[in-house]
């Protein structure tokens, strides 16, 4: 679930924290500088020192993250207290979603090294709980699977104890891929359906509503086979044009797939070529939302404007799950 609506000047270093309207940004579509959002829409630019010492060790590991790929309007929170989402197998996307911020074109090889680079990048930050994703590898048969279990098998081994979340593309639905994955035994599986089921075919390229939940119930039924304890979690974004009966329909849907956790936020247009914005959903629905899902017996929900799938993840304590 990622994007945003917005492109702050490149790390430009402020000499005092402030809080920035989305709307007052740097853009080269002069349409969507004009776009008035709502004031609830708002980011936090870095002040504290946590967050150059992390954008500096990212960089020194030529790791990427999908904080700066995907535009997210929280990695200035993030940064500053010293986690970040790390983005796997290149920066190159072999999808072209219509919601998402990372670019399209044909991926680079894998590189052998990286997964011993995130580790490293864990140990360096003092991470507890890390999350790690990729961009969608349809170029490759097991669409970046081993690659994935590989990335947490080394940051397991450099960091016992710490709390593995990886989230997923959905590997074109091959079990074989996905048992490669799920062998690596993170603490939590996520993968996103990222809308409704009326609005799948135009917000995700090449996915399958049901293909995706498929993947999650198969994912946690991998995962009791081998008596492991893992958490599913799946998260959506609104504002583009769904109804709230879609949404509780949805949710039905996850909970009868074996999701558990919950993350709901506000869509946010990269870019005058991407979908735009149907409606910006206010702070006090999301809450409404996030209510309506704890009653229908999701463990944990993240649900408000600016929420993504990683955003505070460490909240989430998966080791209370059950089988």
């Amino acid at each position: 679930m990622v994007g945003a609506d917005f492109k702050l000047l490149p790390f430009a270093k402020p000499s005092t924290g402030f809080t920035l309207d989305c709307v007052m940004v740097c853009k080269t579509d002069s349409a969507l500088q004009r776009e008035r959002k709502p004031e609830w829409i708002k980011v936090r630019l870095p002040s504290d020192p946590v967050f150059w010492s992390t954008k500096g060790l990212v960089d020194d590991l030529k790791l990427h993250t999908v904080c700066e790929e995907a535009q997210c309007p929280n990695r200035w929170e993030c940064w500053s207290s010293g986690t970040a989402t790390f983005m796997i197998a290149g920066d190159r996307c072999t999808r072209a979603c219509g919601f998402c911020a990372v670019k399209t074109a044909k991926p680079f090889a894998l590189e052998e090294d990286e997964p011993q680079r995130v580790a490293e990048a864990t140990k360096r930050l003092g991470l507890k709980h890390v999350v790690i994703t990729a961009v969608a590898r349809d170029d490759i048969a097991d669409g970046g699977a081993e690659h994935f279990a590989l990335t947490v098998e080394a940051t397991r081994a450099t960091n016992p104890g710490i709390v593995i979340e990886i989230l997923v593309p959905d590997f074109n639905g091959k079990d074989d891929a996905l048992e490669v994955c799920m062998a690596s035994q993170p603490h939590i599986f996520n993968h996103n359906i990222e809308t409704v089921e009326r609005l799948t075919s135009l917000v995700r390229s090449r996915a399958r509503y049901g293909r995706s939940l498929d993947v999650l119930k198969k994912a946690k039924d991998i995962a009791v086979a081998s008596g492991a304890k893992v958490a599913i979690k799946s998260g959506m974004m609104l504002g583009l044009g769904e109804t709230e009966q879609e949404v509780c329909k949805a949710m039905d849907d996850l909970l009868e797939h074996n999701v558990t956790v919950l993350t709901l936020g506000q869509y946010l247009r990269p870019s005058a070529s991407h979908l735009p914005v149907v409606e910006y959903i206010h702070p006090e629905q999301f809450f409404r939302l996030k209510e309506i899902a704890e009653e229908k017996g999701f463990r944990h929900v993240a649900s408000g404007p600016l929420v993504r799938s990683s955003y505070h993840a460490a909240d989430f304590k998966p080791e209370l799950d059950v089988l």
